[in-house]
């Protein structure tokens, strides 16, 4: 089968991880890096002999490569994405999506009339303890409760790059994403109406833009769920991390299991580690006691970030090798990112928003 040649754009944290798995699998081989400044930066040794560009128009002319993998800010995702496949580049984005709901059907829309292949980076899709988190989830009978966050408390050069993100996105779209699709995963309802509240923690920040922020989304189902995430070195580390789905058949938890000041919450490994399920069954004896026992499942074996991200790389070559149809991926890609821009939009008017 023919090697993919790929171009990495971006190359923060997600970029590398993403092209030394590049280096890892059989079947793809660097084509190019591109990124702000490339020559001055310090590469893992794996990376240091692949050509290096700045200018993302010059790297795509002289490349020439069958994929594009795009890991800059938000704002270049979609205009980065849909001139790679009308040159020929399948390709593989870091969410959001994009920056608006009408930008992202673009770039869906383009990867359907070119037939290249386009896979979206929601890590928790390739992550087997989310996977089976999801399924006992639908297990639980409907309507749901989803109750998820992820407050990161950041300092230093976490919290340099959490305010460069906070230039063009707010928390609870840069994150939200992730978890709005777990729940859309698992009600498989539509989505009917979105409110947010949001609020400035510090002035470190343009105008306009909240580092701390709390939606609330209804299903037609009745399912009903919340997503809270803040940024800062202002942040708590109580309940930082919740991931919690009720049913009338009882609960499923993500429980972390290290003690308090073991982990913290700007770890990026620690935003997809699991190390328990915890199953609770809502289900009564006649005397009123609990008919089962909770169930404890462990993950500690489970994947790390980086093997992830090889997990998402695989997906891709073989969505490229097998012709898979990706029409549900990429339009569920679009419905997450509807619901958290109308969860901005509510913070920003002070309405509910109805979809």
């Amino acid at each position: 089968m023919s090697t993919q040649r790929v171009l990495v754009v971006g190359l923060g944290n997600m970029g590398l991880s993403h092209a030394l798995a590049y280096m890892r699998i059989e079947g793809y081989e660097i084509a190019g890096l591109c990124t702000r400044n490339v020559e001055a930066m310090e590469l893992p040794p794996a990376l240091q002999s692949a050509p290096r560009f700045s200018d993302y128009e010059e790297a795509l002319i002289a490349t020439k490569p069958d994929v594009v993998s795009i890991n800059t800010w938000s704002d270049t995702h979609a205009p980065y994405a849909i001139r790679a496949m009308e040159a020929g580049a399948h390709v593989f984005v870091e969410k959001p999506l994009a920056d608006t709901v009408e930008d992202a059907q673009r770039v869906v829309d383009t990867a359907i009339r070119t037939g290249r292949k386009l896979v979206i980076g929601y890590i928790l899709r390739h992550h087997p303890s989310w996977i089976k988190f999801i399924e006992i989830a639908r297990t639980l009978g409907t309507p749901h409760v989803f109750r998820m966050n992820l407050n990161q408390q950041s300092s230093g050069q976490a919290w340099e790059a959490h305010k460069r993100l906070l230039q063009s996105l707010s928390p609870i779209v840069d994150c939200g994403v992730h978890y709005v699709d777990v729940m859309c995963q698992i009600t498989k309802a539509k989505p009917v109406q979105v409110h947010g509240v949001g609020t400035r923690l510090t002035e470190d920040m343009p105008a306009g833009m909240y580092n701390y922020g709390h939606l609330h989304v209804t299903f037609d189902d009745g399912s009903v769920g919340w997503y809270e995430a803040g940024w800062g070195p202002m942040m708590s580390e109580t309940a930082y991390f919740v991931k919690d789905v009720i049913g009338p058949k009882g609960s499923v938890s993500i429980v972390m299991a290290e003690t308090v000041g073991e982990i913290r919450s700007d770890d990026i490994n620690a935003h997809t580690k699991t190390n328990q399920i915890l199953l609770h069954h809502a289900a009564l004896k006649d005397d009123g006691s609990f008919a089962k026992a909770d169930e404890r499942i462990s993950t500690t074996d489970e994947p790390d970030h980086d093997a992830l991200c090889e997990r998402e790389q695989r997906y891709l070559l073989r969505a490229i090798r097998e012709d898979l149809d990706l029409t549900d991926h990429m339009n569920d890609a679009v419905r997450s990112l509807r619901i958290v821009l109308a969860a901005d939009e509510a913070v920003r008017t002070g309405r509910v928003v109805s979809l």
